[in-house]
């Protein structure tokens, strides 16, 4: 019988709990061919990966062995709150090579496409749910429910979409302190596919500052209460390093947990060094963004 493995890791911070599912997929992933295997990549490695992150917050909270820097993040959390919701294409325009949604657009307008398809509009017939909205406000009113979940596939589009959604649900729940008053908002985020050296401590990072600064703050907003994050569990169906990118994380990471400290390989969000890299990145970004709109307006 051939399974694909199913692997669970739990640590305390994002960062511990990245390195940990890092290294449990590196020594107990199995083989795979991917339909983006060039000639003579060696295969990936796969496996089904839940991982719990207990207090997503704590520090460190940044690890260094991921494709890009502290800028980068800075720039995915804005996409994941909406920043570039508008860069997507135009579906009736075999040219437009730009996406085809974003995450926050699926969650923030559910239903709904900017252009035109197969000859009819956007708005015919179509609906268009403000999830993050509808979320806030059923765990307002009922912290308890089990149904406060946002979605992002559209099987009308993404069936035969070239690149559809990874991220696929966000779920969640709060649960009273006892005597504090104090709300912690627990979250289940499920992805099918998950780029394990390319893009998940990203994603993951981005979420958790989207559950802290749109979620949590959206309810402590409308509620009065304090809202704080509570643990959050990660699945990826599919959590996978490409075949091409085993050696660089095998010289960046895997080779150097045996000659170096676990804090040798993180970053602190709260060193003020690295605040100050992150808070500055933003004007970057936004110049970034205005000159992409300003040179894709046509």
């Amino acid at each position: 019988m051939n399974n694909i493995p199913v692997l669970h890791v739990t640590a305390t911070s994002l960062a511990e709990t990245y390195e940990k599912a890092l290294a449990a997929l590196h020594e107990h992933g199995v083989p795979f061919k991917t339909q983006y295997d060039r000639p003579g990549d060696p295969p990936s490695l796969d496996c089904t990966m839940n991982m719990t992150a207990l207090d997503p917050l704590a520090e460190p909270m940044i690890h260094k062995a991921f494709p890009g820097g502290i800028e980068d993040l800075r720039e995915y959390v804005m996409e994941v709150g909406g920043a570039k919701d508008h860069w997507v294409k135009n579906m009736n325009d075999p040219a437009d090579t730009r996406w085809e949604y974003t995450y926050h657009g699926r969650l923030s307008a559910y239903g709904t496409w900017r252009e035109k398809r197969d000859g009819k509009s956007a708005t015919a017939g179509a609906f268009n749910i403000n999830q993050i909205d509808a979320v806030i406000s059923k765990l307002a009113s009922q912290p308890f429910t089990r149904q406060a979940q946002m979605i992002t596939w559209m099987p009308n589009i993404d069936l035969d979409c070239y690149d559809p959604p990874c991220l696929q649900s966000l779920w969640y729940r709060l649960l009273e302190e006892e005597g504090t008053g104090t709300w912690w908002l627990n979250c289940n985020i499920r992805f099918r596919s998950n780029d394990a050296w390319g893009a998940n401590f990203m994603n993951m990072f981005g979420f958790v500052m989207f559950n802290r600064d749109v979620i949590a703050a959206g309810l402590a907003h409308r509620t009065g209460k304090i809202i704080r994050l509570g643990r959050l569990n990660w699945q990826a169906d599919s959590f996978h390093i490409y075949g091409k990118d085993i050696a660089d994380a095998e010289a960046r990471l895997f080779d150097r947990m045996k000659s170096t400290s676990f804090e040798d390989r993180v970053y602190r969000l709260s060193d003020e060094m690295i605040r100050e890299i992150y808070d500055e990145a933003e004007g970057t970004v936004r110049a970034k963004i205005a000159e992409y709109d300003r040179t894709h307006a046509a």
